[in-house]
């Protein structure tokens, strides 16, 4: 081997979905030749059974090698092993003052067990996709706080925080960086908060959000094919900030709309400037349930909020029917995060003719219970104000035979 590298891992934002992995490959010479330091969130669908799948979420892990990367004078591959045959590679390229990533290439083994439990297969696949990581400038460092997501076949990749630095010239990381566009559009938003000054200091309150607007979302097979996962909500998140409680509501018609149908395993994938949300759902052939949550918030810092909860079980009902709840909902991730959904219903499973199936009401809707309740309770006080009517009434003519 001509290069030699040290690893050093972290975990950050506290919870099991978000690793930071900070990496530094040197060369010959034994100087720095290509830095990385970034978050890495996979998820993959794959077959368990004839017409059956199941999705997995995972993570970039803290045990990684780094065998097989490279530094050349105009080419150079950070590739991070990990697993039982898994891997994640990123190919640069310099052309005069400037460098770009051409791919990343994600291979991963479905006959390791530990990650693809079930698979009926154990061949080694590989996806690459092309991050539109470009111009960036010689002796500096790309910086990315912004989601950056891939999804490639089965293969979902979500990037962020991620600080990349290749061709390397003087041993160690620039202190200069150049800025994904991402992160500078949201920069250029963010003045939108003015100070105004004022003959007296008054404080003010954090605006109410209005409800959020309720959104259409269907996932298909394929173009030519009706919708085979179906939803339609309001959503808002709640995060903690410090010892505040930031709100914020997804916006429908700035969505992307993504995910993949299996036989026992689909998700929904909604991707905005700010949120991306995956809806993970199971079933056992007879029922189907929400299974698993996962959270990215943009905050308007740049800062990436991440949450997961992968052993959920709501939103249950029959298979071939959805599941109505139009009342607000409230749904904790984590003890940092909380999701409220408005008007909701969910149908990942034998969608027909593009049409919900009949609902399963949640028990917020359920009045078919709760009015025979109250018309019972009022009869019971109106039986009990004639008793008691009755009994006074019999008190008083007894007293008064008394005296005579």
């Amino acid at each position: 081997m001509f290069w030699c590298a040290f690893v050093v891992l972290f975990l950050a934002l506290g919870n099991e979905l978000s690793h930071a992995t900070e990496v530094s490959v040197n060369n010959t010479e034994n100087k720095l030749c290509l830095y990385a330091n970034l978050m890495v969130n996979f998820s993959v669908t794959y077959e368990v059974g004839v017409n059956k799948s199941e999705t997995v979420l995972f993570v970039l892990p803290e045990n990684v090698t780094t065998e097989g990367s490279t530094c050349n004078n105009t080419t150079s591959t950070l590739k991070l092993g990990f697993g039982d045959g898994h891997s994640w590679a990123v190919e640069f390229t310099k052309d005069n003052k400037t460098y770009q990533v051409d791919s990343i290439v994600f291979t991963y083994n479905l006959n390791d067990s530990s990650v693809f439990p079930n698979s009926t297969s154990n061949e080694t696949k590989s996806v690459t996709a092309e991050p539109r990581i470009t111009n960036v400038g010689v002796d500096t460092y790309y910086s990315c706080k912004s989601e950056n997501v891939q999804r490639v076949e089965s293969v979902t990749q979500t990037l962020y925080d991620v600080t990349l630095q290749a061709f390397v010239t003087n041993g160690s990381k620039s202190d200069t960086d150049t800025v994904c566009a991402a992160d500078l559009t949201s920069t250029t938003v963010a003045p939108t908060t003015t100070v105004t000054t004022t003959a007296a200091p008054t404080s003010t309150p954090t605006p109410t959000l209005p409800t959020p607007t309720t959104g259409n979302y269907s996932i298909a097979p394929d173009f030519n094919s009706t919708a085979c996962l179906m939803a339609t909500f309001g959503l808002r998140i709640g995060y903690k900030q410090g010892d505040k409680v930031e709100t914020i509501n997804l916006v429908p018609s700035a969505t992307e709309v993504g995910g993949a149908c299996g036989v026992n395993s689909s998700n929904l994938i909604l991707t905005s400037d700010t949120i991306t949300v995956m809806f993970t759902f199971s079933n056992d052939s007879k029922k189907f349930h929400l299974q698993a949550l996962n959270v990215t918030v943009k905050q308007a810092t740049g800062a990436v909020v991440v949450a997961a909860n992968t052993n959920m079980s709501i939103w249950a009902a029959a298979v071939g029917s959805s599941y109505m709840c139009n009342k607000e909902q409230t749904l904790t991730v984590t003890d940092t995060l909380t999701l409220y959904t408005f008007k909701l219903r969910v149908q990942p499973f034998g969608v027909e003719k593009g049409e919900f199936a009949t609902a399963h009401e949640c028990s917020l809707d359920d009045t078919s219970i709760l009015i025979p309740v109250i018309v019972g309770a009022a009869l019971a006080c109106l039986i009990l104000i004639v008793v008691i009517a009755y009994v006074i009434g019999r008190r008083k003519t007894y007293v008064g035979y008394q005296t005579l």
